[in-house]
């Protein structure tokens, strides 16, 4: 058995794509994943498989059980257990001295970004909001919060070109340790 994490985009937002946790539990062991835990109303979602999927595959397939089931398109982002601990341990905001944790965030891309679009967007300046991308991670620290940032999930997706979601640090380390 396989430990992943599946993050869905741009549910339970302003009263739009509703999805009960409950539900979306259900949906995941109607069809076959085990061990299923989900993590507030955002749409995270931890679960196990034996199934010999491709992260990419788990995310059609989840994607496409979303909306036969409820009617509506959920951009999914699948990763292992393995791979959410790499991002955890990436972050280079962190590790800095005096981090504060209510700063920091993680968009998480689909995929890996080309590195002409990488460079393209490393070049702006956001200060005192800085970023870094490290493969398929955006890792964000707001110095006046996410809701003043102009670095934000729209940003990523638009200048970058991939579906991405967003969550706080907090929820990032959440998830870690429920993936334990």
């Amino acid at each position: 058995m396989v430990k992943y994490i599946s993050i869905l985009r741009g549910i339970n937002v302003g009263g739009n794509r509703k999805i009960l946790m409950k539900d979306l539990k259900v949906l995941f062991e109607k069809h076959g994943f085990v061990n299923v835990e989900t993590y507030i109303q955002s749409g995270n979602v931890i679960f196990e498989s034996d199934q010999k999927l491709s992260n990419a595959d788990l995310e059609k397939n989840i994607q496409q059980l979303i909306a036969t089931t409820f009617g509506f398109d959920v951009p999914v982002i699948v990763r292992t257990a393995e791979e959410w601990t790499e991002t955890v341990a990436s972050n280079p905001f962190w590790k800095e001295k005096d981090a504060d944790i209510e700063k920091l965030h993680l968009t998480i891309l689909k995929e890996e970004p080309s590195s002409e679009l990488v460079q393209k967007i490393q070049v702006l300046d956001f200060l005192p909001d800085r970023f870094e991308i490290k493969g398929r991670d955006v890792f964000i620290y707001c110095e006046n919060g996410y809701g003043r940032t102009k670095i934000t999930n729209d940003f990523f997706e638009k200048k970058l070109k991939i579906p991405a979601t967003t969550r706080n640090w907090k929820t990032v380390l959440k998830l870690h340790e429920m993936l334990k």
